[in-house]
């Protein structure tokens, strides 16, 4: 996973008009948290942090440069993963993002999108339950994503969450019995029409009021 430097600004106003005037300038109010260290509450660059999300994810490590910090004797640069993303219901901007601080070196547990890669056997119909698997690995190499081939995969063929394959150093979290991918037979056009022939079966329309009464 990529590691991406911002540039934010410590905030020191709060409450529902603080963030509304934060947003108006071009900036999402944000909170960093996490190592035992009193939070601090950020302003990031909107149109930026939102490429960052856009193109990387939420699993990209954000290299924080926090101006005006050395004047007040905090870390000028942490580093940092985007826990929390809350998006306006109706307007679809960020309101408020939640930071975790990580230090290289150790183990985050975070959620990996599950791919699927190839064309399974002709006739068949593929389900996949799980569209991610969550991993605790290292910070610093948080992968993009995992694969799961089902190349030529016949019916009858189920991926297990244990059954992934993680990268060097990653730990499944997710309970390895959960199902990931099923391969079934597709139905045929006659199942179909026999399905559709049973669910009408039996169906007794409602006669109007008159006729019941008559």
């Amino acid at each position: 996973m990529s590691e991406v430097r911002l540039t934010v600004e410590p905030r020191t106003e709060f409450g529902k008009g603080a963030a509304r005037r934060t947003r108006r300038a071009g900036k999402i109010p944000a909170v960093l948290y996490g190592h035992g260290v009193d939070p601090r509450h950020l302003a990031l660059p909107a149109i930026d942090f939102a490429r960052v999300i856009r193109e990387n994810g939420q699993n990209a490590v954000l290299t924080l440069d926090v101006s005006g910090a050395a004047e007040k004797a905090e870390k000028a640069t942490e580093l940092a993963l985007t826990k929390t993303v809350t998006v306006h219901p109706l307007k679809n901007y960020i309101e408020h993002v939640d930071l975790l601080v990580v230090h290289r070196g150790e183990k985050v547990t975070v959620d990996i999108p599950v791919v699927l890669t190839g064309t399974s056997s002709p006739g068949t119909l593929v389900n996949q339950d799980l569209d991610t698997l969550q991993i605790e690995v290292d910070a610093m190499h948080i992968p993009e994503q995992v694969e799961v081939s089902i190349e030529g995969v016949e019916a009858g063929v189920q991926v297990l969450a244990s059954q992934v394959a993680l990268p060097a150093g990653a730990t499944l979290v997710t309970d390895p019995e959960y199902l990931v991918v099923a391969v079934n037979e597709a139905p045929t056009e006659a199942a179909m029409e026999a399905d559709v022939d049973a669910e009408g079966a039996g169906v007794v329309e409602d006669k109007p009021d008159s006729e019941e009464a008559g």
